[in-house]
């Protein structure tokens, strides 16, 4: 069962000794932690159209003039709950990685952990589900290319790193480009299966089988063609 939101708001306790103004900052940052929980909670719960600034003052025990003294209306509180569930998938991402040395293993640990992540209610409903037609699709690119497109040049880089190939860093983004385009295909696709499970098990198969062919063109020392061959007639 869902937690109350009520139980959300964080508690602000008096400090002796503080001065005024620190307080209030406390104060300040605390209501605005609890709006964003709330939110982030409706949201997920009931999507974006359904979740009405009603509910999420009720929920924060806060007035309208607190919300709109943090944020310019629902779209702007939106926008802080995708930020915040966007940050904390790359962390997730992230903290997968870490340790990893070599390239394969560090690609398919960052398949999996992206496709468990993609699972998740609130992944699912705020960032695949609303996010590119509450922020828009041009808005919604940048603020995911900000959180989690690093992540796929750390892949990427560490998989080309591992050939005998000299690219250079326009090559390395092209290819990330590529690939970060793949996944974000990829989790569109599994958040939005009647069957996540199955999909993600399938999109795992078939990006697994594709790092697979780069990898044995990798240890075969396959060249990468600095040029493309006119095509045929």
């Amino acid at each position: 069962m869902a937690k109350s939101v009520s139980k959300l708001v964080p508690k602000v306790p008096g400090v002796p000794g503080v001065p005024g103004a620190s307080r209030r900052a406390a104060y300040s940052a605390s209501t605005k932690r609890a709006l964003v929980d709330v939110a982030e909670q409706l949201f997920t719960e009931h999507g974006y159209a359904n979740a009405s600034l009603d509910s999420i003052v009720a929920g924060a025990q806060v007035t309208k003039g607190a919300l709109y003294h943090h944020f310019s209306g629902k779209q702007a509180l939106f926008e802080a709950v995708f930020e915040r569930v966007e940050d904390d998938a790359s962390r997730t991402i992230q903290k997968a990685l870490k340790g990893r040395k070599d390239p394969w293993v560090k690609a398919r640990t960052g398949l999996r952990t992206f496709l468990t992540v993609v699972q998740e209610p609130r992944y699912r409903r705020i960032v695949v589900q609303d996010g590119p037609a509450v922020l828009g699709h041009e808005r919604f690119r940048e603020q995911e290319e900000r959180s989690t497109f690093a992540n796929v040049v750390d892949i990427v880089r560490s998989v080309l790193v591992a050939g005998t190939w000299e690219l250079d860093e326009d090559m390395v983004q092209t290819f990330s480009r590529i690939f970060f385009g793949a996944m974000a295909s990829a989790g569109e696709s599994v958040a939005g299966a009647e069957d996540p499970i199955a999909a993600a098990e399938r999109v795992e198969i078939a990006i697994t089988f594709i790092i697979s062919g780069f990898q044995a063109l990798t240890e075969a020392g396959v060249e990468m063609p600095t040029a493309l061959e006119p095509a045929d007639d």
